[in-house]
């Protein structure tokens, strides 16, 4: 397996990649054509903030896998494009989380305190001592601070503020509690609402068109308090720095601290440079020796274990998989997998629906990726493209296929623990249904195929015949596999006495070998025999 990094790591993140027997290649510096013609030559791509991974890049992808970011941001990756090519981006969002945190508080005591103005002016001499208090400050004990973003960065500075015997009030629409930290955070559903209550509001959201300009020029102007402190350490976007720019001139708020801005660099004639009630970082949130050198090092270790076991840490593309999973939970994710390709050989009319039910108390923590798994699956037989875990549910969507999940509080009637089930319906109206569990031995089982009833391990090369219950059709089969030379290793019926009409039953041998072609067509001309479906079902790798 081959890395390459594309971008400046720490000789620590160097050094774990070469001690896993990975090679690599250090390649900084190169253009878009350059790393378009050289990436697919790679199975995982490290980059920083430097490296642009356009879709152009990864129009021919070739063998890469996955694209790890040394950072939080992902703006300089084409997800989109990333995610169409299954390919998946990781970040190392937690590996600068306290250096970011400590930026955020810094930068919120540099602007109460009015410490770069006070510097500046006693180092360049302008300073009348006895006149010093023109660089009087506020207090931040008994001030409210509201976090926008209560993810981990948020928290982080959340424990912080409360140390200083601040007020902490949270707004995170995907926050649903009340509360956070204990209780010690106050959550406010409403953001007009929010900015009305408090005295310093520090952000740690993503970018995106959800948060761009979050605090506007109307909240500015109308809706905040007229000493708020503003404080931007998360993405230049969310705040309109124009309309910040004249609410500061004006004095409907007190002072900024901006690390980001929507334009890196800002232009030199940008508004905020103008102003004395303002203080200026250039990106800084993470650097740190500690940050720096952590981001790199995660990154690797990303790479390193998605690679090599198929784990995956800070996927950004994901979807919520998970493949690193406790043993004695990892075996229904292969049973879902297995379900999947047994439906793909079954299922004659396409699909409309795919719905994934679970219950019991291990399955149901999965079923998202045991979803993606069964897809994979599905659709792996149909398609030129490649398939996997990563762009399955683009690929869905993007043909009309609907994907339920139902976490099932008891187990369908007549079974008992874990049970996995998938159900396809066509657009025809063909609907099929497997259910499966999976043992104390760890092997996965199929309990049930539509109505028929059973217990076997789908493993190997299998053919499922479904025929009319009538004496002789045993006999039939059984002679015409020997006939063709095919060892029937292993078989189970299942008899259905509910059918309408003639009486059904299903057959699901196992064999040493695959049937041919025309054994297959022999069987299929029989009039007693109503469906003969070969397949080979393997485990997930």
């Amino acid at each position: 397996m081959r890395v390459l990094v594309a971008d400046k790591l720490a000789e620590e993140g160097l050094e774990l990649l070469k001690a896993s027997g990975m090679e690599f290649d250090v390649k900084i510096g190169l253009k878009e054509d350059e790393l378009a013609a050289t990436v697919g030559e790679y199975d995982a791509l490290i980059v920083r903030s430097g490296a642009k991974v356009t879709a152009k890049v990864l129009a021919n992808p070739g063998k890469l896998r996955a694209i790890a970011r040394a950072g939080v941001g992902v703006d300089n990756i084409d997800c989109e494009a990333a995610t169409a090519k299954g390919i998946l981006v990781m970040n190392t969002a937690e590996a600068s989380t306290i250096s970011t945190a400590e930026h955020a508080i810094a930068l919120m005591m540099a602007l109460a305190r009015k410490i770069p103005q006070a510097h500046q002016a006693i180092r360049s001499g302008q300073l009348e001592w006895k006149k010093r208090s023109t660089y009087q400050g506020t207090q931040l004990a008994g001030k409210t601070l509201g976090i926008v973003g209560l993810g981990r960065i948020g928290r982080t500075v959340a424990a912080r503020a409360l140390a200083f015997e601040m007020t902490v009030l949270g707004y995170d629409p995907f926050f649903t509690g009340p509360t956070a930290l204990d209780g010690k955070v106050r959550m406010i559903r409403d953001f007009d609402e929010f900015l009305s209550q408090i005295d310093v509001i520090t952000f740690h959201v993503p970018g995106g068109e959800q948060t761009r300009h979050l605090l506007n020029r109307d909240r500015l102007f109308n809706k905040c308090r007229k000493g708020l402190l503003v404080i931007n350490d998360a993405r230049g976007e969310v705040v309109d720095e124009f309309a910040l720019a004249d609410a500061l001139k004006e004095k409907r708020i007190a002072g900024a601290a901006i690390d980001v801005f929507q334009t890196e660099p800002p232009q030199k004639d940008h508004p905020l440079f103008q102003l004395d009630n303002v203080v200026l970082t250039p990106h800084l949130g993470a650097s740190t020796d500690e940050a720096q050198t952590a981001v790199s090092v995660d990154a690797c270790k990303a790479i390193i274990a998605y690679l090599k076991r198929g784990e995956i840490r800070g996927a950004v593309n994901a979807g919520g998989i998970k493949l690193d999973v406790p043993a004695d939970e990892a075996p229904f994710i292969d049973l879902a997998g297995r379900i999947g390709t047994m439906l793909a050989y079954y299922c004659e009319g396409g699909y409309k629906t795919v719905t994934v039910r679970v219950s019991g108390s291990k399955a149901p923590k999965h079923i998202n990726t045991m979803a993606r798994v069964a897809m994979v699956e599905l659709l792996k037989p149909h398609l030129k493209e490649p398939v996997n875990i990563i762009n399955v549910e683009q690929i869905a969507r993007s043909r009309g296929i609907e994907i339920v999940q139902v976490h099932e509080p008891s187990p369908p009637q007549g079974l008992v623990g874990d049970i996995v089930g998938i159900r396809v319906e066509s657009e025809n109206g063909e609907s099929h249904r497997i259910l499966g569990t999976v043992y104390a031995d760890s092997m996965p089982r199929i309990l049930r195929v539509d109505r028929f009833n059973m217990d076997m391990i789908p493993q190997g090369d299998m053919v499922m015949i479904q025929n009319k219950d009538q004496p002789g059709v045993i006999g039939t089969v059984g002679t015409t596999f020997g006939k063709a030379g095919i060892n029937i290793a292993d078989m189970v019926i299942s008899r259905d006495f509910q059918a309408e009409g003639t009486a059904q039953a299903l057959m699901v041998l196992k064999t040493d070998s695959q049937p041919t072609e025309e054994l297959v067509s022999e069987l299929r001309s029989r009039p007693e025999i109503l469906r003969v479906k070969p397949m080979r079902v393997m485990a997930q790798q």
